[in-house]
Protein backbone atom coordinates (compact mmCIF):
# COMPACT_ATOMS: atom_id res chain seq x y z
CA UNK A 1 0.00 0.00 0.00
CA UNK A 2 1.06 3.45 -0.41
CA UNK A 3 1.78 5.17 2.31
CA UNK A 4 0.16 8.75 3.94
CA UNK A 5 3.12 9.74 6.30
CA UNK A 6 2.39 12.37 8.39
CA UNK A 7 5.24 13.45 10.44
CA UNK A 8 4.62 16.03 13.42
CA UNK A 9 7.47 18.98 14.53
CA UNK A 10 9.60 18.23 11.36
CA UNK A 11 11.80 21.25 12.75
CA UNK A 12 13.34 18.42 14.33
CA UNK A 13 17.38 19.19 13.65
CA UNK A 14 17.85 15.63 12.58
CA UNK A 15 15.06 13.47 13.02
CA UNK A 16 13.65 14.59 9.26
CA UNK A 17 16.47 14.31 7.38
CA UNK A 18 17.23 11.01 8.73
CA UNK A 19 13.71 9.68 7.88
CA UNK A 20 13.03 11.44 4.38
CA UNK A 21 16.75 9.71 3.72
CA UNK A 22 15.33 6.31 4.80
CA UNK A 23 12.18 7.05 2.50
CA UNK A 24 14.33 7.64 -0.23
CA UNK A 25 16.19 4.30 -0.09
CA UNK A 26 13.04 2.38 0.46
CA UNK A 27 11.89 3.73 -3.23
CA UNK A 28 8.54 3.11 -2.70
CA UNK A 29 5.73 6.19 -3.36
CA UNK A 30 4.66 8.09 -0.29
CA UNK A 31 2.62 11.10 0.46
CA UNK A 32 4.77 12.98 2.92
CA UNK A 33 3.08 15.79 5.17
CA UNK A 34 5.67 17.94 7.58
CA UNK A 35 3.90 19.66 10.55
CA UNK A 36 5.56 22.24 12.77
CA UNK A 37 3.27 25.34 14.64
CA UNK A 38 6.98 27.48 14.18
CA UNK A 39 6.59 28.83 10.83
CA UNK A 40 10.40 29.20 10.09
CA UNK A 41 10.73 25.84 11.32
CA UNK A 42 8.65 24.26 8.80
CA UNK A 43 9.81 26.60 6.34
CA UNK A 44 13.51 25.25 6.51
CA UNK A 45 11.94 21.53 7.03
CA UNK A 46 10.16 21.61 4.05
CA UNK A 47 12.76 23.36 1.80
CA UNK A 48 15.15 21.39 2.94
CA UNK A 49 13.05 17.99 1.80
CA UNK A 50 11.95 19.18 -1.56
CA UNK A 51 15.74 19.65 -2.09
CA UNK A 52 16.57 15.81 -0.85
CA UNK A 53 13.42 14.73 -2.91
CA UNK A 54 14.66 16.60 -6.51
CA UNK A 55 17.86 15.43 -5.84
CA UNK A 56 17.39 12.16 -5.97
CA UNK A 57 14.25 11.92 -8.03
CA UNK A 58 12.05 10.46 -5.31
CA UNK A 59 8.46 9.08 -5.86
CA UNK A 60 7.87 11.30 -2.64
CA UNK A 61 4.73 13.86 -2.45
CA UNK A 62 5.48 16.62 -0.16
CA UNK A 63 3.20 19.08 1.74
CA UNK A 64 3.20 20.98 4.28
CA UNK A 65 1.43 22.87 7.06
CA UNK A 66 0.98 24.34 10.67
CA UNK A 67 -2.43 23.08 11.61
CA UNK A 68 -1.97 18.85 11.57
CA UNK A 69 -5.61 19.06 11.03
CA UNK A 70 -5.65 20.30 7.48
CA UNK A 71 -3.06 16.83 6.79
CA UNK A 72 -4.03 14.48 9.25
CA UNK A 73 -7.33 13.11 7.49
CA UNK A 74 -6.49 9.59 5.10
CA UNK A 75 -3.04 9.11 7.05
CA UNK A 76 -1.77 5.83 7.68
CA UNK A 77 1.15 6.47 9.55
CA UNK A 78 1.70 9.57 12.27
CA UNK A 79 4.70 10.06 13.39
CA UNK A 80 5.54 12.87 16.70
CA UNK A 81 8.88 14.19 17.09
CA UNK A 82 7.67 17.31 19.16
CA UNK A 83 9.50 19.13 21.47
CA UNK A 84 7.37 22.00 23.49
CA UNK A 85 9.29 24.74 24.02
CA UNK A 86 12.42 23.98 21.55
CA UNK A 87 16.08 24.23 23.59
CA UNK A 88 15.27 27.21 24.82
CA UNK A 89 12.95 25.88 27.16
CA UNK A 90 14.45 22.67 27.41
CA UNK A 91 17.91 24.72 28.95
CA UNK A 92 15.20 26.29 31.83
CA UNK A 93 14.35 22.56 33.00
CA UNK A 94 18.07 21.96 33.43
CA UNK A 95 19.12 25.59 34.39
CA UNK A 96 16.97 26.20 37.04
CA UNK A 97 17.36 23.23 38.97
CA UNK A 98 21.12 23.66 39.52
CA UNK A 99 20.68 26.48 41.99
CA UNK A 100 18.81 23.70 44.24
CA UNK A 101 22.03 21.62 43.84
CA UNK A 102 20.66 19.28 40.85
CA UNK A 103 22.84 18.64 37.74
CA UNK A 104 21.13 16.61 34.87
CA UNK A 105 23.35 15.54 31.85
CA UNK A 106 20.22 14.94 29.60
CA UNK A 107 16.68 16.43 31.54
CA UNK A 108 14.22 14.85 29.08
CA UNK A 109 12.95 11.93 31.26
CA UNK A 110 13.44 12.08 34.85
CA UNK A 111 14.29 14.91 37.80
CA UNK A 112 12.98 17.78 37.95
CA UNK A 113 13.70 18.67 34.24
CA UNK A 114 12.18 15.84 32.91
CA UNK A 115 9.00 16.02 35.12
CA UNK A 116 9.26 19.90 34.42
CA UNK A 117 9.08 18.96 30.42
CA UNK A 118 6.66 16.15 31.20
CA UNK A 119 4.15 19.65 32.50
CA UNK A 120 4.64 20.72 29.08
CA UNK A 121 4.32 17.84 26.35
CA UNK A 122 1.45 16.16 28.12
CA UNK A 123 -0.90 18.61 26.96
CA UNK A 124 0.57 18.70 23.81
CA UNK A 125 0.73 15.09 22.88
CA UNK A 126 -2.72 14.44 24.15
CA UNK A 127 -4.52 17.15 22.13
CA UNK A 128 -2.48 15.47 19.12
CA UNK A 129 -3.89 11.72 19.73
CA UNK A 130 -7.59 13.26 19.66
CA UNK A 131 -7.06 14.38 16.73
CA UNK A 132 -5.51 11.40 15.51
CA UNK A 133 -8.50 9.61 16.36
CA UNK A 134 -10.85 12.03 14.74
CA UNK A 135 -9.44 12.04 11.44
CA UNK A 136 -6.91 9.30 11.05
CA UNK A 137 -8.22 6.65 13.59
CA UNK A 138 -7.09 3.61 11.37
CA UNK A 139 -3.02 5.39 11.23
CA UNK A 140 -0.07 4.16 13.09
CA UNK A 141 0.88 6.30 15.74
CA UNK A 142 3.98 6.61 16.88
CA UNK A 143 5.95 8.92 19.24
CA UNK A 144 9.67 9.57 19.64
CA UNK A 145 9.16 12.55 22.12
CA UNK A 146 10.59 12.24 25.98
CA UNK A 147 9.89 12.30 28.15
CA UNK A 148 9.15 8.72 26.52
CA UNK A 149 7.12 6.65 29.29
CA UNK A 150 5.05 9.53 30.45
CA UNK A 151 3.71 10.75 27.52
CA UNK A 152 2.64 7.56 26.53
CA UNK A 153 1.20 6.64 29.51
CA UNK A 154 -0.89 9.80 29.29
CA UNK A 155 -1.86 9.68 25.93
CA UNK A 156 -3.36 6.09 26.45
CA UNK A 157 -4.87 6.92 29.96
CA UNK A 158 -6.87 10.12 28.57
CA UNK A 159 -7.40 9.48 24.77
CA UNK A 160 -7.13 5.33 24.89
CA UNK A 161 -5.51 6.24 21.12
CA UNK A 162 -3.00 3.35 20.67
CA UNK A 163 0.47 5.42 20.71
CA UNK A 164 4.01 3.50 19.71
CA UNK A 165 6.79 4.96 21.60
CA UNK A 166 10.29 4.35 19.77
CA UNK A 167 13.49 4.80 20.87
CA UNK A 168 17.18 3.71 19.13
CA UNK A 169 18.87 3.81 23.21
CA UNK A 170 18.04 -0.19 23.18
CA UNK A 171 19.65 -0.63 19.42
CA UNK A 172 22.32 1.27 19.94
CA UNK A 173 23.08 -0.56 23.25
CA UNK A 174 22.86 -3.92 21.83
CA UNK A 175 25.67 -2.71 19.40
CA UNK A 176 27.58 -1.34 22.25
CA UNK A 177 27.47 -4.51 24.29
CA UNK A 178 28.47 -6.61 21.21
CA UNK A 179 31.27 -4.48 20.60
CA UNK A 180 32.37 -5.19 24.30
CA UNK A 181 32.33 -8.90 24.05
CA UNK A 182 34.12 -8.62 21.00
CA UNK A 183 31.37 -10.04 18.58
CA UNK A 184 29.64 -8.86 15.70
CA UNK A 185 25.84 -7.24 16.54
CA UNK A 186 24.58 -10.45 14.31
CA UNK A 187 26.38 -12.42 16.61
CA UNK A 188 24.74 -11.01 19.91
CA UNK A 189 21.11 -11.58 21.00
CA UNK A 190 19.30 -10.19 23.90
CA UNK A 191 16.27 -9.56 26.14
CA UNK A 192 16.08 -6.04 27.42
CA UNK A 193 12.85 -4.58 29.22
CA UNK A 194 12.13 -1.48 31.67
CA UNK A 195 11.53 1.94 31.33
CA UNK A 196 12.86 3.79 28.54
CA UNK A 197 16.25 5.16 28.80
CA UNK A 198 16.43 2.69 31.79
CA UNK A 199 15.88 -0.69 30.28
CA UNK A 200 17.80 -3.76 31.53
CA UNK A 201 19.44 -5.87 29.29
CA UNK A 202 17.99 -8.66 31.16
CA UNK A 203 19.47 -11.94 29.38
CA UNK A 204 22.63 -12.22 26.88
CA UNK A 205 23.54 -14.89 24.33
CA UNK A 206 26.70 -14.67 21.41
CA UNK A 207 25.38 -17.32 18.79
CA UNK A 208 22.74 -19.29 21.26
CA UNK A 209 25.29 -19.77 23.76
CA UNK A 210 24.21 -17.58 27.29
CA UNK A 211 27.11 -14.89 27.67
CA UNK A 212 26.28 -13.62 31.54
CA UNK A 213 29.85 -15.16 32.30
CA UNK A 214 31.68 -12.79 29.60
CA UNK A 215 29.11 -9.67 30.46
CA UNK A 216 30.37 -10.36 34.17
CA UNK A 217 34.59 -10.82 32.83
CA UNK A 218 34.08 -7.47 30.21
CA UNK A 219 32.66 -5.90 33.86
CA UNK A 220 36.01 -6.76 35.39
CA UNK A 221 38.37 -5.73 32.76
CA UNK A 222 37.04 -1.71 32.82
CA UNK A 223 37.49 -2.02 36.76
CA UNK A 224 41.51 -1.04 36.81
CA UNK A 225 41.37 0.64 32.79
CA UNK A 226 38.81 3.07 34.66
CA UNK A 227 40.17 6.52 33.89
CA UNK A 228 37.78 9.61 35.04
CA UNK A 229 39.55 11.92 32.31
CA UNK A 230 38.30 9.83 29.46
CA UNK A 231 34.81 9.46 31.38
CA UNK A 232 31.61 11.60 30.01
CA UNK A 233 32.46 13.25 27.25
CA UNK A 234 29.78 14.86 24.67
CA UNK A 235 26.50 13.46 23.34
CA UNK A 236 27.71 14.13 19.67
CA UNK A 237 31.12 12.19 20.55
CA UNK A 238 29.42 9.40 22.71
CA UNK A 239 27.09 9.17 19.85
CA UNK A 240 29.24 8.69 16.98
CA UNK A 241 31.11 5.97 19.15
CA UNK A 242 28.26 3.89 20.09
CA UNK A 243 27.59 3.71 16.73
CA UNK A 244 31.11 2.37 15.46
CA UNK A 245 30.53 -0.18 18.64
CA UNK A 246 33.71 0.55 19.67
CA UNK A 247 34.34 -1.70 23.30
CA UNK A 248 36.81 0.77 24.54
CA UNK A 249 34.61 3.69 23.93
CA UNK A 250 32.09 5.54 26.08
CA UNK A 251 32.50 2.77 29.38
CA UNK A 252 29.82 4.24 31.34
CA UNK A 253 31.23 2.84 34.63
CA UNK A 254 28.38 3.20 36.50
CA UNK A 255 26.35 1.19 33.85
CA UNK A 256 28.81 -1.65 34.61
CA UNK A 257 29.10 -1.30 38.61
CA UNK A 258 25.01 -1.90 38.18
CA UNK A 259 25.18 -4.90 36.15
CA UNK A 260 27.71 -6.17 38.53
CA UNK A 261 25.19 -5.48 41.19
CA UNK A 262 22.07 -6.28 39.84
CA UNK A 263 22.89 -8.94 36.79
CA UNK A 264 21.40 -7.13 34.15
CA UNK A 265 22.68 -4.09 32.55
CA UNK A 266 21.22 -0.79 31.88
CA UNK A 267 19.98 1.25 28.69
CA UNK A 268 21.22 3.96 27.56
CA UNK A 269 24.57 3.88 29.36
CA UNK A 270 25.47 6.21 32.16
CA UNK A 271 24.37 9.55 30.59
CA UNK A 272 20.94 8.60 30.79
CA UNK A 273 21.13 5.93 33.78
CA UNK A 274 22.56 8.52 36.46
CA UNK A 275 19.71 10.70 35.86
CA UNK A 276 17.48 7.51 37.44
CA UNK A 277 19.31 6.82 40.09
CA UNK A 278 20.48 10.64 41.83
CA UNK A 279 20.82 8.95 45.02
CA UNK A 280 24.29 7.74 43.81
CA UNK A 281 25.05 10.69 42.00
CA UNK A 282 24.45 13.80 44.87
CA UNK A 283 24.70 17.15 43.84
CA UNK A 284 26.12 15.97 40.21
CA UNK A 285 28.91 13.41 41.74
CA UNK A 286 30.35 11.10 38.86
CA UNK A 287 33.80 9.72 39.14
CA UNK A 288 35.37 12.80 39.80
CA UNK A 289 33.49 15.26 37.28
CA UNK A 290 29.85 17.11 37.23
CA UNK A 291 27.19 15.60 35.32
CA UNK A 292 25.91 17.71 32.86
CA UNK A 293 29.25 20.53 33.53
CA UNK A 294 32.23 18.01 32.32
CA UNK A 295 30.58 14.95 32.10
CA UNK A 296 27.79 14.49 29.30
CA UNK A 297 28.19 18.34 29.35
CA UNK A 298 24.48 19.79 28.86
CA UNK A 299 26.00 23.02 27.26
CA UNK A 300 27.75 21.15 24.35
CA UNK A 301 24.38 19.07 23.52
CA UNK A 302 22.42 22.07 23.38
CA UNK A 303 25.42 23.85 21.28
CA UNK A 304 24.98 21.03 19.14
CA UNK A 305 21.60 21.02 18.40
CA UNK A 306 21.39 24.90 17.77
CA UNK A 307 24.72 23.92 15.18
CA UNK A 308 22.73 20.89 13.66
CA UNK A 309 19.86 22.82 13.25
CA UNK A 310 21.76 26.14 11.65
CA UNK A 311 23.21 24.21 9.30
CA UNK A 312 20.17 22.52 7.88
CA UNK A 313 18.97 25.99 7.74
CA UNK A 314 21.57 26.85 5.63
CA UNK A 315 21.65 23.54 3.54
CA UNK A 316 17.36 24.20 3.51
CA UNK A 317 18.07 28.04 2.00
CA UNK A 318 21.00 27.53 -0.16
CA UNK A 319 20.49 27.54 -3.74
CA UNK A 320 23.76 25.00 -4.07
CA UNK A 321 22.62 21.59 -4.58
CA UNK A 322 22.46 18.83 -1.77
CA UNK A 323 26.11 16.85 -2.05
CA UNK A 324 26.43 13.55 -2.28
CA UNK A 325 27.75 13.20 1.84
CA UNK A 326 24.21 14.62 2.48
CA UNK A 327 22.86 11.51 1.43
CA UNK A 328 25.34 8.65 3.51
CA UNK A 329 24.10 6.76 6.26
CA UNK A 330 23.17 8.26 9.01
CA UNK A 331 22.17 6.40 12.70
CA UNK A 332 19.60 8.42 15.17
CA UNK A 333 16.17 8.12 16.21
CA UNK A 334 14.82 7.57 13.19
CA UNK A 335 16.32 4.66 12.00
CA UNK A 336 14.15 1.83 12.73
CA UNK A 337 10.56 3.36 11.80
CA UNK A 338 10.36 2.41 8.13
CA UNK A 339 11.72 -1.04 8.74
CA UNK A 340 9.27 -1.19 11.34
CA UNK A 341 6.20 -0.01 9.28
CA UNK A 342 7.45 -2.41 6.30
CA UNK A 343 7.68 -5.26 9.05
CA UNK A 344 4.15 -4.61 9.78
CA UNK A 345 2.84 -3.96 6.34
CA UNK A 346 3.76 -7.25 5.11
CA UNK A 347 3.63 -9.50 8.15
CA UNK A 348 6.80 -10.14 8.41
CA UNK A 349 6.96 -10.52 12.39
CA UNK A 350 10.35 -8.77 12.91
CA UNK A 351 11.71 -7.91 16.65
CA UNK A 352 12.28 -4.44 17.83
CA UNK A 353 12.27 -2.62 20.86
CA UNK A 354 8.87 -0.53 21.82
CA UNK A 355 7.10 1.06 24.54
CA UNK A 356 3.90 -0.56 25.15
CA UNK A 357 1.23 -1.00 27.67
CA UNK A 358 2.00 -3.80 29.77
CA UNK A 359 -0.73 -6.46 29.36
CA UNK A 360 1.06 -9.68 30.66
CA UNK A 361 4.26 -9.77 29.20
CA UNK A 362 6.12 -8.69 32.45
CA UNK A 363 3.88 -10.78 34.95
CA UNK A 364 5.48 -9.07 38.39
CA UNK A 365 4.49 -5.64 37.39
CA UNK A 366 1.07 -4.09 36.93
CA UNK A 367 -0.99 -3.57 34.08
CA UNK A 368 -1.61 -0.88 31.29
CA UNK A 369 2.30 0.66 33.21
CA UNK A 370 4.52 1.79 29.89
CA UNK A 371 7.13 -1.07 29.43
CA UNK A 372 9.91 -1.01 26.92
CA UNK A 373 10.50 -4.38 25.75
CA UNK A 374 10.54 -6.70 22.88
CA UNK A 375 7.26 -6.82 20.33
CA UNK A 376 6.84 -8.07 17.56
CA UNK A 377 5.85 -6.23 14.42
CA UNK A 378 3.26 -7.75 12.44
CA UNK A 379 -0.10 -7.36 10.80
CA UNK A 380 -2.22 -5.37 13.12
CA UNK A 381 1.06 -3.12 14.87
CA UNK A 382 3.60 -4.17 17.66
CA UNK A 383 2.68 -6.89 19.73
CA UNK A 384 4.91 -7.35 22.72
CA UNK A 385 6.09 -10.75 23.64
CA UNK A 386 5.69 -12.31 27.06
CA UNK A 387 8.96 -11.94 29.28
CA UNK A 388 10.12 -13.59 32.43
CA UNK A 389 9.14 -11.96 36.30
CA UNK A 390 11.37 -9.28 37.13
CA UNK A 391 14.14 -10.04 39.43
CA UNK A 392 13.41 -8.71 43.13
CA UNK A 393 16.22 -5.69 42.35
CA UNK A 394 15.54 -4.74 39.21
CA UNK A 395 12.07 -4.49 39.61
CA UNK A 396 12.53 -2.47 42.38
CA UNK A 397 14.06 0.56 40.15
CA UNK A 398 11.51 0.05 37.85
CA UNK A 399 8.39 0.17 40.33
CA UNK A 400 9.83 2.88 42.06
CA UNK A 401 9.91 5.25 38.94
CA UNK A 402 6.45 4.25 37.95
CA UNK A 403 4.95 5.63 40.84
CA UNK A 404 6.94 9.30 40.07
CA UNK A 405 5.33 8.54 36.27
CA UNK A 406 1.74 7.94 37.02
CA UNK A 407 1.88 11.27 39.28
CA UNK A 408 3.40 13.53 36.72
CA UNK A 409 1.02 12.08 34.41
CA UNK A 410 -1.66 13.57 36.73
CA UNK A 411 -0.16 16.73 37.18
CA UNK A 412 0.22 17.56 33.70
CA UNK A 413 -3.25 16.34 32.88
CA UNK A 414 -5.91 18.57 35.79
CA UNK A 415 -2.79 21.01 35.96
CA UNK A 416 -2.13 20.13 39.70
CA UNK A 417 1.13 22.17 41.48
CA UNK A 418 0.40 20.33 44.46
CA UNK A 419 1.56 16.54 42.09
CA UNK A 420 3.91 18.14 40.47
CA UNK A 421 5.53 18.92 43.97
CA UNK A 422 4.69 15.60 44.95
CA UNK A 423 6.04 13.98 41.99
CA UNK A 424 9.74 16.06 42.59
CA UNK A 425 9.50 14.54 45.93
CA UNK A 426 9.20 10.98 44.96
CA UNK A 427 12.05 11.71 42.18
CA UNK A 428 14.05 11.52 44.95
CA UNK A 429 16.79 14.52 43.72
CA UNK A 430 15.63 16.97 46.23
CA UNK A 431 16.36 17.12 49.99
CA UNK A 432 13.36 18.24 51.71
CA UNK A 433 9.31 18.88 50.34
CA UNK A 434 9.91 22.52 51.19
CA UNK A 435 12.97 22.64 48.41
CA UNK A 436 10.26 20.38 46.18
CA UNK A 437 7.76 23.40 46.42
CA UNK A 438 10.53 26.41 45.87
CA UNK A 439 11.90 24.32 42.69
CA UNK A 440 8.00 23.75 41.48
CA UNK A 441 7.41 27.73 41.73
CA UNK A 442 10.52 28.69 40.05
CA UNK A 443 9.63 25.73 37.26
CA UNK A 444 6.05 26.72 36.63
CA UNK A 445 7.02 30.31 36.16
CA UNK A 446 9.31 30.03 34.13
CA UNK A 447 7.61 27.69 31.51
CA UNK A 448 4.23 29.73 32.42
CA UNK A 449 3.55 30.23 28.56
CA UNK A 450 3.79 26.30 27.65
CA UNK A 451 1.26 25.60 30.51
CA UNK A 452 -1.94 26.84 30.10
CA UNK A 453 -3.62 23.96 32.17
CA UNK A 454 -2.16 25.78 35.25
CA UNK A 455 -3.68 29.01 34.91
CA UNK A 456 -6.39 28.24 36.84
CA UNK A 457 -3.89 27.20 39.78
CA UNK A 458 -4.21 30.31 42.60
CA UNK A 459 -1.08 28.72 44.55
CA UNK A 460 0.64 29.09 40.99
CA UNK A 461 -0.11 32.39 40.52
CA UNK A 462 0.36 34.22 43.95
Amino acid sequence: MKERMVLIGAGSAMFTRGLVLDLIRKGEETELALVDTDPESLEIAERLVHKMIQSRRAPITLSASTDRRKVLPGASVIICTIGVGGRRAWEQDVFIPRKYGVYQPVGDSVMPGGLSRALRMIPAMVAIAEDARELAPGALFFNYGNPMTAVCRAVRKATGAPVVGLCHGVNWVGHYLAGALGVSPQDFSYTAVGLNHLTWFTEFSIRGVDATTAMMRAAEERRPALDPAELGRSFAEAGTERREGDKKSEDSPLSWELFRLFGAFPSALDRHVSEFFPQLCRKGAYYQKTLGVNAFSFEQTIAYGDKIFDEMKDRALSSEPLGDDYFEEMGGEHEQVIAIIESIRRDRGNIYSANLPNQGQVPNLPEDVILESPARAARGGLHPLPLKPLSDGVLGTVIQKLACVETIVEAALEGSRRKFVQALVLDGALSSPEEAERLADELLRAQAQYLPQFSGDASVNA
